[in-house]
This record gives C-alpha cells, structure tokens and sequence, in this order.
C-alpha cells in the first residue's frame, strides 16, 4: 500500500498516511522530524511545490513520489 506524504512546516516533520485502496479514510502512520531523515523531507518538500504547480506534469509528480515511497521504505528499514 503507497503511502501519503505531508509537510508540517511549522515543525518541521514529514506526516506519514495511508489510505486503502478505493477508501476515503486516511490512517496516520507517523511523523518524521525534519533532522531525522533530511532527504526524505527535502523530497516531500519537492513533491508538496510539484502539486501546487498550476501546469502539473503527472508523469513527474509520479516518479518524485516513487522517489518519497523508496526514500521512506529505506528509512524504515534503517530502524
């Protein structure tokens, strides 16, 4: 199941979710702080600029969150 990215800018942590297939419901997973996975929350910062262009290319919006999906894989795997 792809998980949904978010930036809390305010404290700067990446909120992880996920939401099941064909489901409206969004389940938080958790936060990551911005100084534990740096490159995570500079691609989700990247992918969060990507979706509020008014000229969307889905092609790389798509590929900048496979890019989240494995960064975040990784960092799980590092616990």
């Amino acid at each position: 199941m792809n998980k949904l990215f978010a930036i809390d800018e305010k404290t700067e942590e990446v909120i992880v979710s996920e939401s099941p297939k064909g489901s409206k419901q969004i389940h938080f997973i958790e936060r990551i702080a911005r100084k534990e996975n740096e490159i995570l929350y500079q691609a989700v910062m990247t992918l969060t600029c990507m979706s509020k262009d008014a000229d969307l290319d889905l092609s790389l919006f798509n590929a900048m969150d496979k890019v989240c999906q494995g960064l975040y894989t990784k960092h799980k795997g590092a616990d």
